[in-house]
């Protein structure tokens, strides 16, 4: 199943998904600055609100956060090094998933849960490399499959560049051109991966 193509495109775009969302979280943190334009220091003290104002004011705590979101959705965004942005994204989605059960978000637990279950996904679809962390043998992937191809690093990064242009976005034809880029590097990095990869099994 693992050198089919649905299955791997499947998984290459889960990554880029997924660290997309965590490199956009990190921005705002890095930057010093809160999720909502209001502060949450006079909301009861067992509310989400008062709690991330508990952590954006702790200053350099909050940017640890954002630093360490944006290393693991970097890693899953590269491709090449998706299967360590795996686990190191394991236990930050796993933190963040919990601390959405614990207080009341509302629906939010069902997308940090979603983005749980796909980070647990990718750790399975990896694991024939992976379970060397547990002193088994690795197996190693074919360099062949599509999920191979540089043209997937190169994607990533096109895609990091359009996640920190949205730092700029200041209305909604800003968001616009944003999601426009996105669809773009998305078709047309989709048309090239595969082209390229229907030539390299001809050869």
């Amino acid at each position: 199943m693992k050198n089919k193509l649905l299955p791997q495109l499947f998984i290459i775009y889960t990554r880029y998904l997924i660290g997309f969302a965590f490199v956009f979280a990190s921005l705002k943190k890095i930057q010093g600055r809160r999720f909502t334009t209001d502060s949450g220091a006079e909301n009861p003290i067992n509310t989400a609100w008062h709690f991330f104002e508990t952590l954006y004011q702790s200053g350099l705590y909050w940017k640890f956060i954002g630093v360490g979101q944006l290393i693991a959705g970097l890693l899953l965004m590269t491709q090449r090094y998706s299967k360590l942005g795996a686990v190191v994204f394991f236990p930050v989605i796993a933190n963040v998933f919990v601390i959405t059960i614990s207080y009341d978000f509302r629906g939010t637990p069902i997308i940090t849960g979603l983005m749980l279950l796909a980070n647990i996904l990718l750790l399975i679809w990896d694991w024939d490399t992976l379970k060397v962390l547990v002193n088994k043998e690795p197996n190693f992937p074919d360099v062949n499959r599509l999920e191979s191809d540089s043209i997937w690093t190169f994607m990533g990064f096109a895609f990091l560049l359009i996640t920190l242009g949205t730092s700029f976005v200041n209305d909604g034809k800003d968001l616009l051109v944003v999601l426009i880029g996105i669809l773009s590097v998305s078709i047309g990095g989709l048309i090239l991966g595969i082209r390229r990869h229907k030539k390299r099994a001809i050869k």
